[in-house]
């Protein structure tokens, strides 16, 4: 199974649309927020399921703040990441969704990329594929593969 990651487009669609091509064929998409009224153009992109989380800049929107899923073996906390103070540490958001029973935390938020493993909890961050903030600048996504064992394998990727 292949997943696409993806946060903080800003309503700039372009550069998912690129990626999407470049990637594709993917079994889902997950975006974590910032989509600024664009879930519906972004959703129609793509030919897998597509799911989405409400960011800080999603104002008039009705994606929910947070879900829980399940891919394979594993349950996975999807949030944008603001409301655990991800900007200074993703300790509480890790600790939140362990209490929740996931073993995967996704977020945005900070538009830079991030792959924690440890603490019995994979934490992720794809940055952001229209305003990046880390090192260097470039738009950045996260390609989540689950192998034939089951388990998952994380890749950072740029534009």
């Amino acid at each position: 199974m292949r997943i696409l990651i993806v946060s903080d487009t800003h309503g700039h669609n372009g550069n998912f649309q690129t990626v999407y091509d470049r990637v594709k064929p993917v079994d889902m998409v997950w975006h974590l927020g910032d989509l600024e009224g664009t879930e519906d153009e972004l959703e129609a992109m793509v030919d897998c399921p597509f799911i989405a989380v409400a960011g800080n800049n999603d104002f008039f929107t009705e994606l929910p703040r947070e879900r829980e899923i399940e891919v394979g073996k594993y349950r996975v906390f999807l949030c944008h990441g603001h409301y655990y103070r991800v900007s200074m540490t993703s300790r509480l958001l890790a600790d939140e969704a362990k209490a929740r029973g996931c073993s995967i935390a996704v977020y945005g938020h900070t538009h830079r990329p991030v792959i924690e493993r440890g603490r019995g909890i994979d934490v992720l961050n794809p940055g952001s594929l229209s305003y990046p903030r880390q090192d260097g600048r470039r738009p950045s996504y996260i390609m989540m593969d689950i192998d034939r064992e089951g388990e998952a394998h994380y890749t950072i990727c740029y534009l």
